[in-house]
């Protein structure tokens, strides 16, 4: 009997996540992980926080350790592209390497920075950061006195703001719209983002459009839209999003809009061949709609729900988002949708609250600084009509709204 063969296109987070789960359900076939990078599959988070702070080294990030590799028959290749999949046969072709006969693929090709076009001799003092290599090129920049201008204020580029700034970099952060994050968290938790980084030395500047970036013999000059002189930096970092990597699955004859298209499992228009992680546009029963998601925790249970479509076990990951963020010492936790102004539990000028969403009545998310342990009961409770009054006093136990009077008879019941 032939030996089944899966293969991942890409050997990152979702990638690695499902090799994992397959393994732990009991696939016994050849596992191949392809990716470009010249590294095994890593973590990405801590690149803009413990690892470009130096606090965490390189063996921290990464997500398979090498025995676990060895035991479980688990073969990476690094530094290879894949080119294409032959829909029919399912064959892998790659540059510079064999064709690889597979019984299942999967597209967990992530993204890459967007860029901008940097005109002038020195292209180095222009930085982004989606990899390791690019971590390890930006660290050593962050010096104390270091004018570094971030173009961006996105997550990632707040993180990286809060780490240049806690090295003695001068931080400057260029954002296009008047309010950091508004358009995930709102904006009365964005203008609080803007104070956490002022009260921490960052210039953080809205409504402030780049027209142009060049380097000189000794700098960066980035032209300002309305600005009557430009600002000068040692070093830049733009952080103005991804671009799903797509190239290998639109010549594979994969439908593409915006990412990959999968239905609620993973699967794509080509039979046996799946797509999860930062590239899939995959389809929300909970939205109604097609939703791309870049995250770690999205591309971990993609990851799992994938391996289990892969395997002929349907187990469709709808959960709402969550991520978190830390920045400027405070660990930062979001869940859900930010539909509404907040209502406030706990002290906002301490920086100790969770703020809750609602629709009339109905939880829809929640943020929350300093307070990662609600983020668990607000799981439970989104979509769920609560008192506000309830919500805001700090004497209440948010599971006793998650478990209700009626419930606990329910159960009561159950178990007589």
């Amino acid at each position: 009997m032939n030996r089944r063969t899966y293969v991942t296109v890409g050997a990152g987070q979702a990638a690695a996540v499902a090799a994992r789960n397959l393994r732990r359900r009991g696939f016994d076939g050849r596992i191949v992980l392809i990716g470009d990078e010249p590294h095994a599959p890593y973590q990405r988070p801590p690149l803009s926080k413990e690892f470009l702070a130096g606090t965490d080294d390189e063996d921290s990030l990464w997500i398979l350790p090498q025995k676990w590799l060895s035991d479980n028959d688990i073969e990476i290749l690094t530094g290879a592209t894949v080119t294409r999949v032959d829909a029919p046969s399912r064959t892998v072709e790659l540059e510079g390497h064999f064709p690889i006969m597979a019984d299942a693929v999967l597209f967990a090709t992530g993204g890459r920075a967007r860029t901008l076009p940097v005109p002038g001799p020195r292209p180095e003092l222009v930085h982004y950061l989606r990899t390791l290599d690019d971590a390890k090129r930006l660290a050593p920049l962050l010096t104390p006195g270091c004018r570094l201008v971030l173009i961006g204020a996105g997550f990632i580029g707040l993180e990286i703001a809060s780490t240049a700034a806690e090295l003695g970099a001068e931080v400057t952060v260029l954002e296009a719209a008047h309010t950091p994050l508004e358009r995930i968290i709102g904006r009365q938790m964005g203008e609080l983002f803007t104070r956490m980084h002022n009260d921490r030395g960052v210039d953080i500047r809205v409504g402030t459009t780049v027209s142009g970036i060049a380097t000189t013999g000794d700098g960066v000059v980035i032209d300002i839209e309305g600005a009557a002189t430009s600002l000068e930096a040692d070093a830049v970092v733009v952080g103005i999003g991804i671009v799903p990597n797509v190239a290998a699955a639109a010549a594979s004859g994969l439908q593409i809009d915006d990412g990959i298209v999968v239905d609620a499992a993973g699967r794509t228009s080509i039979p046996n061949v799946y797509a999860a992680g930062d590239v899939a546009r995959r389809y929300s029963a909970r939205a109604g709609r097609h939703l791309r998601l870049e995250h770690f925790d999205n591309a971990s249970r993609q990851g799992v729900a994938v391996a289990n479509a892969m395997l002929g076990k349907d187990a469709v990951s709808d959960d709402p988002i969550w991520f978190w963020s830390d920045q400027c010492g405070r660990n930062t936790q979001f869940i859900g949708a930010a539909n509404s102004d907040p209502i406030i539990r706990g002290d906002l000028d301490a920086l100790d609250f969770t703020a809750f969403y609602l629709d009339g009545p109905v939880i829809t998310g929640a943020f929350t600084v300093e307070r990662g342990e609600d983020i668990g009961a607000v799981r439970e409770l989104l979509g769920r009509e609560v008192d506000s009054a309830a919500l805001r006093d700090e004497d209440t136990d948010l599971w006793d709204l998650v478990y209700t009077d009626t419930e606990t008879e329910n159960e009561a019941q159950v178990l007589t």
